[in-house]
């Protein structure tokens, strides 16, 4: 696409903008931006230079502030209005800079030109989120996370914003006041926070049997995923593809990780609420800064427009996915993040998304929720960045040219030439001026339509249950019991017993049996269907999909997997030593975790740097364990009560726990501690080795069941105590 220079007539109307930072090499305008760094000379907004940070103005040494101190006014003044309405919806998040490549040309489908070139790497910003919480929340909240990714593109920029969810809780705008108002804490005394466990939501949702898809996936383990790195993403709504010769597909996008999709168990995110209430966002933020890159493919689900209608649900309704054993899902390019922000507040909290930012070769469908975000975008970023011109904010601008008439607003940073603002014109010589498709201008699809003007549900959204159903068919039976123990949980904490038996309705029609498991476990009875149940469209096909099972999306790799290595003076440093080069080469970290901090002494001489003390991490933020032998260190440990019950949640979660040679004692004693009666933790994921030395059957079966993730059939955990 042709790109217009100072020679060009139009160039006076030029807005002059510098290109977003979204990649520190896009040009020398934004590097000048990311260079705006303190300076060694403390300075004013204005480039004053100041003497006296420490003191007021004073009349005296004892007397009253003088109002004419400048200084101290604009430095109270900044800070009095430095922080902006957080969002309404997203509020916590974690951002990254990183690019996307392509695989091979997809011009077949579509013209965006981002989706062309193998060899072009688009600059990309990605946003994680959770959905209910404020931003002082907890990252690991049972809910759905955001995952929104802005191409920096040639043409303009484009906004996948997105979820963790394939499918929404609402098929129409209309009622997302109304789910946001039921999920929030409760008007009446703002509690709870970041959470779904009460009365309101729960009113709101067994009363509105569309959102059963989706509070599937909540009460599932998508919705506390071990990290942004180890979990998919989904554009939720159907947009569409257009070629250059304008024919249009549908398609569905999804965001499949490359270490594959893994989660934490329900007592692992309450306990991490405690311990490391940023687990995620630190956890991304040190995956970027050690180089072990977070990476997504993207996918794409294709339906050709004649096949619009070939389904038993809509293409239309957000609260239904394409199930990928109907429509495979094909990976056509790679998304790599590699760097963090700079600044938080300038990048990560101002960066504006909206489903409205496309460019030609993307357009959208007909769903109404998708309809009604149009709007609802640009009106809150217009409220919480509190300008119109909050496009020319640097995490904002895109890197394509822009020009166009609209001028002046609340916070105008282009300083914009010449005498024209407004079209047609000849002053400016007709610039700038409209650009036919032909020529890489955005022109919507052309869709025939008609009907009447009415407020009405299409009757293809009707089927509410057939989804959830396949859902919960397609679960492993832990994923099942998962499933079950949450929704005793969130309806365990509803206070209205009504609410509760309408929802065991709308689960009767999900499946039976859960509905009888999830009253079992609530002390009810099974209530009968709700009315009208039998006039509602239902399948039960497909069967199954594998691919809504965790078990199928989890891949065998160790980067980024973090390993806690137990130990106190006189510890066993030979095998330990040999485990860190093996667990260093394979990408995952290896902790050293003793009573107290500082170093402590080897069995080879050598000091070792403990990288935490016992008492303040927990074993809920490791992947495995590890204890080394040397009959002085597990002694201190086995005498230790936070080491005792690093070892019982390890074991109780399901993660892999090793040891060698006397470091098999601090297992025995952890297993005693619990009360029970068969003897040490034993089974699967359980490794020990006697001798001083680690051979190689010892590290495969160790790092083999790392790779795993969680050993899901330890048939005692629930019973311990930890």
């Amino acid at each position: 696409m042709s790109k217009r220079t100072n020679d060009d007539p139009a160039s006076e109307n030029l807005t002059g903008l510098a290109p977003s930072p979204a990649d520190a090499n896009r040009s020398e305008q934004a590097a000048a931006v990311l260079a705006e760094l303190p300076g060694e000379s403390l300075t004013t907004n204005q480039g004053l230079l100041i003497s006296d940070n420490q003191n007021s103005l004073r009349a005296g040494v004892r007397g009253p502030t003088l109002l004419e101190d400048h200084i101290l006014r604009e430095k109270i003044m900044h800070f009095d209005h430095e922080r902006i309405p957080e969002r309404v919806v997203h509020a916590r998040g974690a951002g990254a800079h990183g690019v996307f490549e392509v695989y091979e040309s997809m011009s077949g489908l579509t013209k965006a030109g981002f989706l062309q070139d193998p060899s072009l790497k688009t600059p990309v910003f990605v946003r994680f989120s959770t959905v209910a919480g404020s931003r002082g929340s907890m990252d690991t909240a049972r809910d759905v996370r955001g995952f929104s990714v802005r191409f920096y593109t040639e043409e303009g920029n484009f906004d996948l914003v997105g979820n963790n969810m394939p499918v929404f809780f609402i098929q129409d705008a209309i009622k997302f006041p109304d789910l946001i108002h039921a999920v929030k804490p409760e008007p009446h005394n703002e509690i709870p926070q970041a959470s779904s466990a009460h009365d309101t939501f729960w009113d709101f949702i067994s009363m509105v049997p569309e959102s059963s898809h989706t509070v599937m996936w909540l009460m599932s383990d998508r919705a506390i995923p071990r990290s942004f790195a180890m979990m998919e993403g989904f554009g939720v709504h159907t947009f569409r593809f257009i070629d250059a010769a304008g024919s249009a597909s549908f398609v569905k996008f999804h965001w499949k990780p490359v270490l594959g999709v893994h989660s934490l168990v329900w007592d692992e995110a309450v306990k991490l609420a405690g311990k490391d209430a940023d687990f995620h966002r630190r956890d991304l933020w040190e995956s970027i800064d050690e180089g072990r890159y977070p990476e997504w493919e993207l996918g794409v689900q294709i339906v050709a427009e004649e096949d619009e209608h070939m389904f038993d649900f809509d293409l239309l309704d957000a609260t239904k996915l394409i199930p990928e054993s109907l429509v495979p899902v094909q990976l056509i390019g790679k998304l790599t993040l590699n760097r963090n922000p700079d600044n938080y507040f300038a990048e990560t909290e101002q960066v504006a998304f909206h489903p409205g930012h496309l460019v030609p070769g993307i357009d959208f469908s007909n769903d109404p929720l998708l309809q009604g975000r149009l709007f609802s975008y640009s009106d809150t970023q217009l409220s919480r960045l509190g300008s119109p011109n909050f496009h020319e904010l640097p995490i904002n601008r895109p890197i394509a040219a822009v020009a166009n008439n609209q001028r002046d607003g609340h916070m105008r940073q282009a300083i914009v030439r010449g005498r024209v603002s407004y079209e047609p014109n000849t002053l400016g010589g007709g610039c700038p001026m409209q650009r036919p498709w032909e020529q890489g201008g955005f022109v919507s699809h052309a869709e025939p339509m008609q009907g009447e003007k009415v407020r009405v549900r299409s009757p293809s959204f009707a089927d509410h249950f057939s989804q959830p159903g396949l859902f919960w068919r397609s679960q492993a039976d832990w994923e099942q019991a998962h499933i079950v123990d949450a929704f005793c949980f969130e309806l365990g904490k509803v206070t209205v017993p009504a609410i509760r038996e309408r929802m065991l309705a709308n689960l009767t029609q999900v499946d039976a049996a859960l509905a009888q498991r999830v009253a079992d476990g609530l002390g009810m009875s099974v209530p009968p269907p709700p009315a009208g149940a039998e006039n509602l469209p239902h399948t039960d096909k497909p069967a199954m999909d594998a691919a809504l099972s965790m078990v199928t999306t989890r891949k065998g790799s160790l980067i980024g997997r973090k390993v806690a290595v137990l130990v106190a003076n006189d510890v066993d440093g030979t095998p330990l030593e040999s485990l860190r080069v093996a667990l260093t080469a394979a990408g995952a970290t290896l902790k050293v975790i003793a009573p107290q901090l500082g170093e402590i002494r080897s069995s080879t001489g050598n000091p070792l740097k403990v990288d935490h003390s016992l008492p303040t991490v927990g074993s809920v933020q490791f992947d495995a364990v590890y204890v080394p032998g040397g009959a002085k260190s597990v002694d201190a440990l086995c005498n230790n009560a936070h080491a005792l019950l690093f070892v019982k949640e390890a074991y109780k979660h399901g993660k892999p726990i090793a040891a060698t040679d006397d470091g098999a004692m601090l297992i025995d004693k952890a297993a005693h501690s619990n009360g029970n009666q068969g003897g040490a933790f034993q089974g699967p994921g359980v490794i020990t080795a006697s001798g001083k030395m680690v051979n190689g059957d010892f590290v495969e079966s160790f790092l083999a069941a790392i790779a795993k993730h969680r050993v899901t059939e330890r048939p005692d955990m629930a019973v311990i105590v930890a």
